[in-house]
């Protein structure tokens, strides 16, 4: 049998939704990012916090919401995840995931930051940005930026979302990050004005493409 003249198909990284098995990779995303878009490993007494408050709780409690840049061989190398309704995300959080997530960390110092986030997520309901009822997040793994998948992603979201008849979405950044600031501003997305808002900057559009 010749296979000289024949080529396999090349791996093809593919947008998809969100299964149950890319748990572990989330929460590996998540904390690769997690510093202003650098790598967070190691800077908490669990790898798994960071993803615990800005990942975990989107995946399993909205995961119809969830999607994920695979690199074709069936790893998440990449995902945007979020909400349709951040007060009723708010209330499920404090309802179930706090149950859930409870006496996964004690009292080590380099996580009290975070775990003050976990335990108030009230913090997400921001009057000045009750126009856009919605809000995400985005991560890829740096390999993977730069290449039209972070477009790819929120253009998947913003569908999810206009289907589900949601007008606007909004997020929050970290005002270090210049990078994603300008991968936001090129997709649309624009400052919200919040006062006394701190270390965050607010931005959002709608959900049309």
């Amino acid at each position: 049998m010749e296979l000289a003249n024949h080529r396999l198909p090349s791996v093809q990284p593919k947008i998809r939704a969100y299964r149950p098995s890319d748990l572990d990779s989330v929460y590996d995303i998540c904390v690769r990012t997690a510093d202003a878009g650098g790598d967070a490993r190691g800077q908490n007494s669990s790898d798994r916090l960071v993803g615990d408050i800005f990942a975990a709780p989107y995946v399993v409690l909205e995961p119809e919401r969830a999607y994920v840049l695979d690199d074709g061989e069936g790893t998440a190398v990449g995902y945007v995840l979020g909400t349709k309704d951040t007060a009723d995300f708010v209330k499920r959080y404090r309802e179930e995931w706090l149950p859930a997530t409870e006496g996964r960390y004690g009292d080590d110092p380099r996580d009290q930051m975070w775990l003050g986030l976990h335990r108030n997520p009230e913090r997400m309901l921001v009057p000045e940005l009750a126009d856009y009822p919605a809000h995400l997040h985005i991560d890829l793994l740096p390999e993977w930026q730069g290449k039209g998948f972070g477009r790819g992603l929120i253009t998947a979201f913003l569908d999810n979302l206009r289907e589900a008849g949601v007008a606007r979405v909004h997020l929050g950044m970290n005002p270090a990050n210049a990078g994603a600031r300008v991968f936001y501003d090129r997709l649309g997305f624009t400052e919200l004005t919040v006062p006394g808002a701190e270390n965050v900057t607010y931005l959002g559009r709608s959900t049309t493409v």
